[in-house]
């Protein structure tokens, strides 16, 4: 059986055991798929938002709230393919979930195999039915202009390098355009909510991208600073 074009297409794998996320992740790899993994109800829901993906594999039991509430958030905005993973198999989970939004669902222990092929259906089906045509989305702020799909970034026109974590910060700044994001928020959005470095590390990557799309990054114009609280993206006059 030939692949369909997963090589553009992103799973977001949603369990909080390691070993799990890690087997499924690395099988959806092999079939030349990107995936991103969260552990927690907090972090799926922020991923979700912050950068919908291709698919979501979802556990049901998750710390700090349930899958099946993930689904239904989800669903509030998006239309991303949803398969449920559970080891609980009764009739009223499985219509729960599917009531809910989700449109696979599959019990515990699984087949690698089978679920792969249901993840190669449901993006197929996905994009026949227009819900993951390539909408090449750009988001666009003073004299940045930030391609999500291509993960390319031009200032004043011209093309600029940004390391992974400096894009994802960019584009969660720019989501947010014209609003304060927390220090917290950004913390937990690019760095996961588990992270617990030294907090610098933010401060550095701000001031990284500062140098890059600022005209004078001592006097920046776009990427404010809002003293105590965090740090503002502003369309300047």
């Amino acid at each position: 059986m030939s692949r369909i074009s997963e090589a553009t297409h992103r799973v977001l794998v949603v369990e909080d055991e390691p070993a799990i996320s890690e087997s499924i992740s690395y099988a959806l790899e092999t079939e030349g798929m990107v995936v991103e993994a969260a552990y927690t109800f907090s972090e799926a829901l922020s991923r979700v938002r912050r950068r919908p993906p291709s698919l979501v594999l979802l556990d049901v039991m998750l710390p700090g709230g349930s899958g099946l509430d993930i689904c239904r958030e989800i669903r509030s905005f998006s239309d991303v393919p949803i398969i449920v993973l559970s080891a609980r198999d009764a009739e009223s989970d499985k219509v729960a979930g599917l009531e809910l939004g989700a449109d696979d669902y599959v019990t515990k222990p699984f087949s690698m195999r089978e679920l792969i092929a249901r993840v190669r259906s449901h993006i197929r089906r996905a994009a026949r039915s227009g819900q993951m045509a390539e909408t090449n989305e750009v988001l666009r702020g003073g004299p940045v202009e930030l391609d999500v799909d291509a993960h390319e970034v031009r200032v004043r026109g011209q093309a600029v390098s940004l390391r992974p974590k400096e894009f994802d910060l960019l584009e969660t700044f720019m989501r947010r355009r014209g609003r304060l994001v927390t220090r917290e928020t950004l913390l937990s959005e690019v760095w996961g909510s588990t992270f617990y470095g030294d907090t610098r590390t933010l401060d550095v990557h701000v001031k990284r991208l500062r140098h890059k799309i600022e005209e004078d990054y001592s006097r920046p114009r776009y990427l404010i600073t809002v003293r105590g609280l965090g740090y503002k993206f502003v369309d300047a006059s």
